[in-house]
């Protein structure tokens, strides 16, 4: 934009000597270019001969050297202007003006102008170079200009000021919370005088956090589409520059601007870029990162008054952030925009698929059941490729294989048909993920199984996957036991049925040692006692502890952790081994069926247990040649055709919790569940 205006003022500068020098060399071409017909010596004495040829306006402009005769002449019914030039001798100027008397032609002697005019000689000659040079050294002037500017506007704010934004509270949904904090912000600035009778003041700051997807840059645009004040927008990389002094000058030039039209609003996407913790970084107090953190706690309250300027950031790592900069009087309102429940869920699907063609049959609350965990865009990104799926295989809508079809490929990517096992390698594969389901199945508090497949995905060979009986908040100690035995029913099963073991569950026990060692070490569920080893500052929503470089325990109570640890693994393998024992018949014959069908439904797992045999799929009655209705009502008839049940779900990763489930490494097959990464 600025390169755009710097040209359009170029061209607004220039313009006016382009217009001056055009005239002037039209001037010089309309008055040294002839149109008149050149007439020699010999020509002009005959035409001037003959009596039958009128002329009029006849000039004579001497010369020192030359005698130019111009004017008209009529022959016949044409008009022609003529022009000559005769040797300027007495003898021969005498000849010609007797001609002219003896014709009583009239004629004007004076001097020429398109020869001896020194002024306009001068003029022509002379002045274009002049404005040639002129034009040449405006030009250099507003290109050294330029560059001047732009070093002076390096240090200006980038912050945009928002128009034409079309999003409202409407277009955000599973957040109501949220939205009526923020609605109380947008109603606070309209009238502020209702607030402050009551001595209320405006906050400061509000900061938004959560985990990604989850919509805070969404609600934050509902605010500038609902709000009627001004709203600039930024980005926290923008601050930061290599160059000292430059991010704190555009935080300064910022508030700046907003003062000057507020009551207003500014809205930092990704604060954590330029607010975290002051200290930590190799320049010290002197990196030019925490030189900008610094003036930004200055204009948000320093010695200065912003008032009216409300400013909302939005940040999935709160953990980072310096404490100053999430004081009262700061960020006064700290709103967390969690992953949605089922409710919320399912009116995020309501949003996103206004303008998809969905089946009937596809119920939106069946979906939401079968997706907890599922961030607002992971929701919107399975309607899209179900969407996708649908112009790919030609139809007239979305049907519910579609949704089913996105639902996996969301979580872990497109199946891989093309990629064969052996035989051996399909058995082990089998047999890993009947563990995994039989578990499910026997485990009082373990997950339901949805569905169970040995056909590759993404990174996975195969995968079992489970939901919750409920969306929960909190999981007990049997929770985390019973999903650290579920992560291990496969390693155990290959043990159980070959009697050996295969790469297929590192994956699997990466996840069961995650959450033993936070259950020893963060939620004081072991021998130890409830006391917290870890730092607990780690990212409450990646699961990941970037402090865990020290440690605050000595290193006798080290080896009494290792040992806690694995006496959880070791009594969750048991408990998964005693399980599959137990049920080695149902082992072999779910792993056996899966051979065959390479997927199986809840409702066929299910009948599996509980009848020995898959359910029996309803004949379709095929119509008679009269009618053809009964062909349309056939393929609802079908059990895997319509069956909601078998679709698959995952459950909610609560990183804090350290119970994300797991998607299986290339070779191997175990339980998936979406991770809020």
């Amino acid at each position: 934009m600025k390169s755009n205006k710097g040209l359009s003022g170029m061209i607004r500068i220039i313009a006016p000597y382009l217009i001056i020098l055009f005239a002037v060399s039209t001037i010089f071409f309309m008055n040294g270019s002839s149109t008149t017909e050149v007439l020699g010596y010999n020509e002009f004495m005959e035409v001037l001969a003959d009596e039958s040829i009128a002329m009029s306006n006849v000039t004579v402009s001497p010369d020192s050297t030359v005698v130019v005769v111009s004017g008209m002449y009529t022959e016949g019914e044409e008009k022609v202007a003529f022009q000559v030039s005769i040797p300027n001798t007495d003898e021969i100027m005498n000849h010609v003006m007797e001609r002219l008397e003896t014709r009583k032609i009239e004629y004007v002697n004076t001097i020429n102008p398109h020869q001896e005019n020194p002024f306009l000689s001068v003029i022509v000659g002379v002045v274009p170079y002049i404005m040639l040079g002129v034009l040449a050294f405006v030009f250099i002037t507003k290109m050294n200009g330029g560059s001047n500017n732009k070093a002076f506007e390096f240090g200006k704010s980038r912050a945009r000021l928002e128009g034409d934004i079309r999003v409202r509270f409407d277009d955000v949904a599973g957040c109501d919370e949220e939205k009526e904090e923020m609605a109380e912000l947008i109603e606070y600035l309209r009238a502020p005088k209702k607030f402050s009778k009551m001595g209320a003041r405006i906050p400061k700051g509000i900061l938004m956090v959560g985990p990604p997807g989850t919509g805070k840059t969404l609600l934050a645009k509902a605010v500038a589409g609902e709000a009627d004040v001004p709203f600039y927008s930024i980005s926290g990389s923008d601050f930061v520059e290599m160059f000292v002094g430059v991010g704190a000058s555009r935080v300064r030039d910022m508030f700046k601007r907003a003062q000057q039209t507020a009551p207003c609003m500014v809205f930092i996407d990704e604060i954590d870029a330029v607010g975290r913790q002051r200290g930590a970084g190799l320049g010290g107090g002197h990196d030019e990162r925490e030189q900008t953190l610094n003036q930004m706690l200055v204009e948000m309250d320093g010695m200065g008054d912003n008032s009216g300027i409300v400013v909302i950031a939005a940040t999935n790592r709160p953990d980072v952030l310096d404490p100053a900069l999430l004081r009262p009087g700061r960020f006064d309102r700290q709103i967390t925009v969690n992953l949605p429940d089922r409710k919320g869920r399912e009116a995020i699907l309501k949003v996103h698929a206004r303008n998809k063609k969905l089946a009937d049959d596809i119920s939106l609350d069946s979906i939401a059941q079968r997706t907890p965990g599922f961030s607002g865009a992971d929701l919107e990104n399975v309607l899209n490729e179900a969407a996708i799926l649908a112009v790919r295989g030609n139809k007239d809508i979305i049907e519910m294989e579609d949704v089913d079809e996105a639902i996996d490929r969301c979580m872990g990517g497109p199946a891989k048909k093309s990629k064969k096992y052996t035989d051996e390698e399909k058995r082990l594969v089998a047999y890993h993920e009947t563990g995994h389901a039989v578990i499910g199945l026997k485990l009082e508090a373990a997950k339901i199984v949805q569905k169970v497949t040995i056909i590759p995905r993404g990174q996975a060979g195969g995968y079992t996957l489970m939901t919750p009986k409920n969306d929960r908040f909190l999981l007990t100690k049997s929770d985390l036991l019973a999903q650290i035995t579920g992560y291990l029913g496969g390693r155990v099963a290959e043990e159980i049925e070959f009697n050996e073991i295969s790469t297929g569950a590192s994956n699997d026990i990466q996840e069961a040692t995650k959450i033993a060692r936070a259950m020893v070490m963060s939620y004081g569920m072991s021998e130890l006692g409830t006391i917290q080893y870890d730092h607990g500052n780690g990212s409450v929503f990646l699961g990941r502890d970037y402090t865990s470089g020290s440690q605050n325990y000595g290193n006798e109570t080290a080896g009494e952790i290792d040992n806690a640890i694995r006496r959880i693994i070791d009594e969750c393998y048991a408990e998964a081994k005693r399980i599959l024992t137990e049920n080695k018949d149902l082992v072999d014959l779910i792993a056996n069926v899966l051979i065959e069908k390479e997927t199986l439904t809840a409702e066929e797992i299910e009948s599996l247990d509980k009848t020995g045999k898959l359910p029996e799929v309803k004949p379709v009655e095929k119509a008679e040649d009269t009618t053809a209705e009964p062909v349309k009502e056939a393929p609802t008839e079908t059990t895997e055709a319509v069956e909601p049940v078998e679709e698959v779900v995952i459950e909610e990763a609560k990183a804090e919790e350290v119970t994300s489930e797991v998607t299986e490494s290339t070779e191997t097959t175990a339980e998936e569940t979406k991770s809020e990464e």
